[in-house]
């Protein structure tokens, strides 16, 4: 399977998507997709389908680790998978259930929190870690064998350990508060607008998109940095596994979001020329407007693997 660099900003799909040939008849696109992806989708999801009215996209977020499960273990049906970690994809689906895939844009792990939290006049990038111990201070995250920003966390943890040179943090921060560990990033949001929680561990887009206050953490361990990949590399956790009573090891890198077509999708066409949409210029912006920074040259694992309407549209793609 090989590994691409696309060195166009996919100038080729412009506005307009691959094209659809589809009739009058409504067909359905099904997408599974990371929860922190909610916001970006449903204004792709807008957009598309005023553009084709033929068609109606049904979302379906959960955790990318569930997401990916509903495919093999529960054999649901899915045009797309939409996951926040390249990984989920390629270790979870390629080569059984789907052959390529396609990185497209990237995050980071922040602190996010409100006026109310406790302590918000006095946290800051250097005493967050002091913060979060108080006994009175309630922090939430994500579950590591749901969710890529439960494990990223975790990730995070180790690094800050290191970073820090703070010898057992992780232990305290992941034995603190485990009552509030909810299965996906964007569950998160009601606790702390509730105000059970003081802060989460979250990507800086749903920050950015739920109008949160939030802690940028440094480059070293906010997992955003591709230059930074061999630090993130040094860390590692094991996760609920491809069948149940398995485990399967994640090491750190920097956060890349991928989807792919499964083999058995009901729609394949109409998946691959949404695809298109999401990746032209428009596409793109969204992501970029809701704190998700294209990838820009994308990545294409399984390049010899993708769908020939899709490969087709891909002009000016040369091998890395």
């Amino acid at each position: 399977m090989k590994t691409i660099f696309l060195f166009t900003v996919l100038s080729f799909f412009l506005f307009s998507g691959c094209g659809n040939s589809h009739s009058g008849k409504t067909k359905e696109i099904i997408i599974f997709h990371a929860g922190s992806l909610s916001v970006p989708f449903k204004q792709l999801k807008s957009l598309y389908e005023k553009k084709n009215p033929g068609i109606e996209i049904l979302l379906e977020p959960a955790g990318s680790l569930v997401c990916a499960r509903k495919i093999t273990e529960l054999k649901k049906p899915c045009d797309i998978l939409a996951s926040a970690d390249y990984f989920v994809i390629n270790e979870l689906l390629i080569p059984d259930y789907t052959k390529w895939s396609i990185r497209f844009a990237t995050n980071e792990i922040v602190i996010a929190y409100h006026e109310k939290s406790r302590y918000s006049s006095e946290i800051n990038s250097t005493n967050w870690i002091d913060i979060l111990m108080k006994d009175d201070v309630i922090y939430s995250r994500s579950d590591p064998d749901s969710d890529p920003c439960g494990y990223r966390t975790v990730l995070t943890f180790m690094l800050a350990e290191r970073y820090y040179n703070k010898e057992g943090l992780t232990e305290k921060m992941t034995s603190k508060n485990i009552d509030f560990i909810r299965p996906k990033e964007t569950d998160l949001i009601a606790l702390i607008e509730s105000n059970s929680i003081d802060y989460m561990f979250q990507y800086k887009s749903v920050a950015i998109q739920h109008r949160l206050k939030y802690i940028e953490l440094p480059d070293e361990i906010n997992l955003s940095d591709p230059s930074k990949e061999e630090i993130y590399r040094t860390v590692s956790l094991d996760v609920i596994g491809s069948k149940p009573g398995t485990k399967m090891k994640v090491t750190g890198d920097y956060i890349n979001y991928s989807m792919t077509v499964p083999d058995n999708a009901p729609d394949k066409d109409e998946a691959v020329d949404f695809i298109c949409y999401m990746l032209s210029e428009e596409g793109m912006e969204i992501f970029k407007k809701n704190g998700q920074d294209p990838i820009i040259p994308v990545l294409i694992d399984g390049l010899d693997k993708l769908p020939l309407k899709l490969l087709k549209k891909l002009s000016g793609i040369e091998p890395n």
